[in-house]
């Protein structure tokens, strides 16, 4: 008697990426904002497509919208309608609708050269600092790029390792606080020590110890 198979289970992470690229080939292949091939979607058939295609429960997809719409990758736009009842009566009717924001779309396809600068509003040129922009969008000190291309790679690994969600936010939140430091001619040493101390528990991640050792040798000269 064979054993009976069992779908694997999916990880936070795997449900996010299906959804977002459901959201990006939905702008994609969109001819109008709403409706049956609109950019923007209603919770009903989000839930329903997403089930046909993926197998994903209720449950999954509204707790991942959630988190897709806080972090800034989805976003809610609500379309107003005036109801007449019986009697005359004028009752409003709101329909969510959900798309994926210009950040989401940046996330699959990477940085464009369209995407806001991180330090939009301010005239770089002016500072007299050569400032790159890494792949992940972040914008630092030129003399700082090595380690700036470290952290950037250190955060990819960290997002994709099986740690603890809480785990990943604090320190991919404090690997971003370094990147910001690295913009400044002369970072904030102390800003930056502190937050390291979060972000070298990563080496204890899968993948992530040999980039954090990489990290280390180059962060050293503000510890």
């Amino acid at each position: 008697m064979s054993a009976k198979s069992t779908a694997p289970v999916l990880t936070n992470d795997q449900i996010r990426g299906m959804m977002l690229q459901y959201f990006y080939d939905r702008n994609k292949n969109a001819t109008s904002t709403t409706g049956k091939r609109g950019s923007a979607v209603k919770i009903s058939d989000i839930k329903s497509e997403l089930k046909t295609m993926h197998g994903l429960t209720q449950q999954q997809v509204q707790s991942n919208l959630t988190y897709l719409i806080s972090q800034g990758w989805v976003e809610e736009k609500s379309e107003e309608k005036q109801v007449t009842a019986r009697g005359g009566t004028v009752i409003p009717s709101v329909t969510k609708y959900y798309q994926i924001t210009a950040a989401g779309i940046d996330k699959i396809e990477g940085p464009s050269e369209y995407t806001m600068p991180r330090f939009h509003g301010i005239n770089i040129n002016a500072t007299g600092q050569n400032i790159i922009t890494l792949g992940d969008g972040n914008q630092v000190n030129a003399q700082f790029g090595d380690l700036g291309s470290a952290l950037v790679e250190l955060r990819e690994a960290v997002t994709r390792s099986d740690a603890d969600e809480s785990q990943k936010l604090q320190i991919v939140a404090d690997i971003d606080t370094i990147q910001s430091q690295l913009a400044k001619p002369e970072p904030n040493r102390s800003i930056i020590s502190a937050a390291w101390e979060t972000v070298k528990a990563a080496a204890a991640l899968n993948d992530c110890a040999a980039l954090v050792d990489k990290a280390t040798g180059l962060i050293s000269r503000f510890l």
